[in-house]
């Protein structure tokens, strides 16, 4: 169900399963993984087959897994899918494109950029019907739209389309053409892409960012002693 294609330096990762709404199994987040894991371009485009990007998990797993009380494995592989996906040495770029709900919307928010179409829509609809997201939904949203949106957005279960999604920051833009933007990123210097999102990321004390950041730049600077010459010139 995860199909991949590398052309030039971008890894399209496709959820590939359009007939359920590319609800995720398993066997697909192990696949997901080691798609992201295994990449040695510089930048993943994380997208969905059909008329969706992906529906979350399947529901038809979830209850099969309450039945036999494998719950906290199910979720613990969502969660390892999702850090996963944000410690990439690649930059993770989500095209979202129709709908992204629940786990879907969790494993957008563990990429770097998410980019929506016109057509594309947000929910975390687990509330209704008694769950919530437990694959680093709650960590992750607050940090990217802010305590207030996030509490509006999970609690009511509502759907959001493209443009309130990049009101509330959910999505950094509403493009066309998401994967031509994942393109035009891998034009720039792949080092540098790969230590901005180490450092950006970075949730330790300010102390060690700062100290990070300073051998993070000493090691662009060595690596482009020459160009910074010339460019001095």
């Amino acid at each position: 169900m995860v199909r991949i294609e590398d052309a030039d330096d971008v890894r399209v990762v496709t959820l590939d399963r359009p007939e359920r709404r590319n609800a995720l199994t398993p066997a697909a987040l192990d696949d997901l993984e080691a798609a992201v894991v295994d990449c040695t371009a510089p930048v993943v485009y994380l997208r969905g087959a059909g008329e969706a990007f992906c529906a979350g998990a399947d529901l038809s797993v979830v209850a099969d897994v309450a039945d036999s009380g494998e719950v906290e494995p199910f979720v613990r592989r969502g969660q390892r899918v999702a850090d996963a996906i944000e410690s990439a040495s690649a930059v993770v770029v989500a095209g979202v494109d129709g709908a992204a709900r629940g786990g879907g919307v969790e494993l957008a928010l563990a990429c770097d950029l998410r980019l929506a179409t016109p057509d594309a829509t947000f929910g975390e609809p687990g509330v209704t019907f008694g769950l919530f997201g437990a694959w680093g939904g709650t960590v992750r949203l607050p940090e990217v739209v802010g305590l207030g949106d996030a509490l509006d957005f999970s609690l009511s279960g509502r759907v959001v389309d493209a443009e309130e999604a990049l009101r509330m920051g959910l999505v950094s833009r509403v493009v066309d053409d998401p994967r031509a933007v994942a393109e035009s990123l891998a034009e720039n210097d792949h080092m540098a892409m790969g230590l901005l999102k180490e450092r950006v990321r970075d949730r330790g004390s300010k102390a060690d960012q700062e100290d990070a950041e300073v051998a993070a730049f000493e090691a662009l600077v060595e690596a482009h002693a020459d160009d910074l010459t010339e460019l001095g010139e």
